[in-house]
This record gives structure tokens, C-alpha cells and sequence, in this order.
């Protein structure tokens, strides 16, 4: 692989982004409040990446879009990039039947088994090629023109950020991870203070984190840094939470929150506080009600953009520093100058992903904005200039 020089998401994505509130970095395009309007969507709620209700949202911002770009035809088929067969591969299907389009997909990742590629049909006229390695898309652009796509500008191409274009899965991804985790970590302590234990809190994260307790956290890491701050205040215990959840006397974050809430008078001030202020975030119907986390999410996420000195070395920078994916720059930006319609999409909370207004100020940029090293094997069939 080869290390690039530095290089933004907004290098080829521009400000066309939602993160998880859907509210578009490009100013210029409606908002949610005015989407979820335009297309009578339930109030009161922002639907996640694997909801029909989602795909509606993107394919409205993907039509307005492409008016903006002073275009009459209509788009008219999708590509999307993405790197989770779950949530990415129901995100593209979801979009394709409500955009009415064919579809193609690349889901990738990267291991240490040999090369492997699958191409499953969910529908009619759309297509997922899963391949072990990023330097698959290669092969899925071949792949792509063989299926009788071009890129004209009636083609989106739809690229999923979060461990897709950035910290790309099986290869950067554990960058990722540990910022959140130590986000976590770094919020509960500070809350917590003196009565802080490492070791359980560490044992109670892992545990919270099994698919056995996805039930529970719905695999929100909001809901897991909660009851981790919950169970390290002793107003409950790590081993008589599980056994309450496996006997289902606990089946849900908000039944769990709302038990807290009325033994609240046994709760430290800082913990009252805290407890409060995510509790009416949760009653509002807010995926993300733990803003103090997912801001310290932010800035352990920020300063791993660009983070090591020249010196270091690739598997350094593997290891220790968010790298865009190469493969993914390169192909996105190829099928960009053909005429293509690009768009990305992340889940990670506005909160984790945009500065405060006093970091602003401060400098500090958007992730999409944010500059760093790309990382990649050379994908020569994409003759950019300047890459």
C-alpha cells in the first residue's frame, strides 16, 4: 500500500454530507425539518440509515441536488459504496425502491483470507458485490461497465463515510473504535471523579457491547456509555443489571432509564444533572441524548486526522491515524469527472462530527473538511489528475 498526500473528504464529496440528524453540510439544500415537510414525514422523529423513511430523505436530496446543479434530467440510477452488508447493504436497497432505480453496490473490507468476492441479487435490477479488499473496487467499476452503467449526470453515486471513505474497515477501522471508546471512558471518568474504576468500566463496556445486549442498547453507544455511567455509580451493579436483563425484568434502554429516573434521589449531584439532561433528551425522541460523550467523541475523533509527525511509519499511521481510503477517493472522484452526482452519508452523530461553535472558532473543522493522509493501494485503471 501507499501512503498519499493530505487530502479531505470535501476534496471530491464537497459539502453534499448528512450525518446521523440529516441535516446537509451544503446550506444551500433544505434542511431536514423542511424535508420531513415536503415529503409528510412523522414529526418528531429522525429516522437511522436502515429505515425506509431515511432513503426517502436521501433520494429528496438527491433529486434537489441535482436541480441545483442546473440539471432537467432526473436521476435515474445509483451506485453506492458502503462496507456493512446489514446496515449499508438495507440502505442502498431501501434507496433504490424508493428512488425507483437500478442499483449497484460495493460492500468491502479487508482480511487475511484469501481474495473473495460475492455478488448477491436482493431485487430485480440491483446488484451487491462484496469483496474482502478495498482494492476490489478495481474489479467493481470493471464489474459496473459490464453491467451496461456509465456515469452520465443522471448517475448518484452514493458513499458511505464511516469506515468506508474513512478508516476503512479491516484496515484503519480500529482508529475509529478507540477514539469512541476512549470518548467514553474519558466522560465517564470525569463524571464519576474520584469514585471512577478502570477495570470496571472497562468490564462493564465489554460486556454492554455483545450482540446478546443489542436488544437493549439497540447498538447505540449513547445507551452504552449511560448505563456504564449508571452502573459505576452503584445505584446498580454490573452482575445484577445482566441477570435482570437475561431474566427480562429489564428489556430496554428506556425502561432501564426511566427505572433510574425514580430512584433518581439516590444519585450524586453530578450524576442528577447528567441523568437529567439525558433523560428529557431520550423522552424528545433524541438518538443521540448523551452530548457530553459524543462531543468528547469529537475531539479524540479530530485530532487523529493528520495525527503523527512525518517520521512515522505506515504501519504507524495505520495503526494511530484516520486515513482516508484510497480506493475510494480515487474510484468516487473518476466517476465524479465523468459527470456523476456524489454524495456521502455517515451515521456517526452531528454532535461526534461538527465543532461547537467555540472550537469553530477555534479553527476546528467538520470531518468532511478535516485534512489527512489517504491510504491505498493504486487503482492505475482511475487516470485522475493530481492523485
Amino acid at each position: 500500500m501507499k501512503l498519499y498526500p493530505l487530502t479531505s473528504l470535501h476534496e471530491f464529496l464537497g459539502d453534499r454530507v448528512v450525518f446521523r440528524n440529516l441535516q446537509p453540510a451544503d446550506l444551500s439544500l433544505p434542511n431536514f425539518n423542511q424535508i420531513a415537510s415536503a415529503i409528510d414525514l412523522p414529526a418528531g422523529r429522525v429516522p437511522r440509515k436502515n429505515d425506509l423513511d431515511y432513503a426517502r430523505v436521501i433520494v429528496k436530496l438527491l433529486h434537489t441536488t441535482q436541480a441545483q446543479r442546473g440539471l432537467k434530467a432526473p436521476i435515474n440510477r445509483l451506485v453506492f459504496l458502503g462496507d456493512t452488508q446489514l446496515l449499508d447493504g438495507t440502505a442502498f436497497t431501501n434507496l433504490c425502491q424508493v428512488g425507483g432505480w437500478p442499483g449497484l453496490a460495493f460492500i468491502g473490507s479487508e482480511n487475511d483470507q484469501p481474495p473473495d468476492v460475492q455478488i448477491t441479487t436482493p431485487q430485480k435490477n440491483i446488484a451487491i458485490y462484496s469483496a474482502n479488499r478495498w482494492a476490489a473496487l478495481n474489479d467493481f467499476a470493471a464489474y459496473v461497465e459490464a453491467q451496461g452503467f456509465s456515469f452520465p449526470e443522471t448517475t448518484a453515486v452514493v458513499v458511505d463515510i464511516d469506515k468506508t471513505a474513512l478508516g476503512a474497515r479491516g484496515r484503519n477501522a480500529q482508529v475509529i473504535d478507540r477514539a469512541r471508546v476512549q470518548a467514553v471512558q474519558d466522560t465517564v471518568a470525569a463524571i464519576l471523579a474520584d469514585s471512577f474504576d478502570e477495570s470496571a468500566f472497562r468490564n462493564a463496556y465489554q460486556v454492554l457491547n455483545q450482540p446478546e445486549f443489542h436488544p437493549f442498547t439497540e447498538d447505540n453507544q449513547d445507551y452504552v456509555a449511560y448505563t456504564c455511567l449508571m452502573l459505576g455509580s452503584n445505584l446498580f451493579t454490573l452482575e445484577s443489571f445482566v441477570k435482570k436483563f437475561r431474566l427480562g425484568e429489564i428489556s430496554s434502554f428506556r425502561e432501564f432509564i426511566s427505572t433510574v429516573d425514580a430512584r433518581r434521589s439516590g444519585l450524586t449531584n453530578p450524576l442528577e444533572v447528567i441523568h437529567d439532561e439525558i433523560y428529557a433528551y431520550v423522552q424528545a425522541g433524541d438518538p443521540t441524548p448523551f452530548k457530553v460523550f459524543r462531543r468528547n467523541e469529537y475531539l479524540r475523533t479530530i485530532r487523529l486526522f493528520n495525527a503523527l509527525p512525518e517520521s512515522a511509519s505506515l504501519d504507524q499511521r495505520i495503526d494511530r491515524e484516520l486515513l482516508i481510503t484510497q480506493e475510494v477517493r480515487q474510484v468516487a472522484r473518476f466517476w465524479q469527472e465523468q459527470g456523476a452526482l456524489l454524495f456521502g452519508l455517515s451515521d456517526k452523530p452531528d454532535e461526534a462530527a461538527i465543532p461547537s461553535t467555540e472550537l469553530a472558532a477555534a479553527g476546528y473543522q467538520t470531518i468532511h473538511r478535516a485534512c489527512t493522509h489517504a491510504l491505498g493501494e493504486d487503482v492505475s485503471v482511475f487516470p485522475l489528475k493530481g492523485v
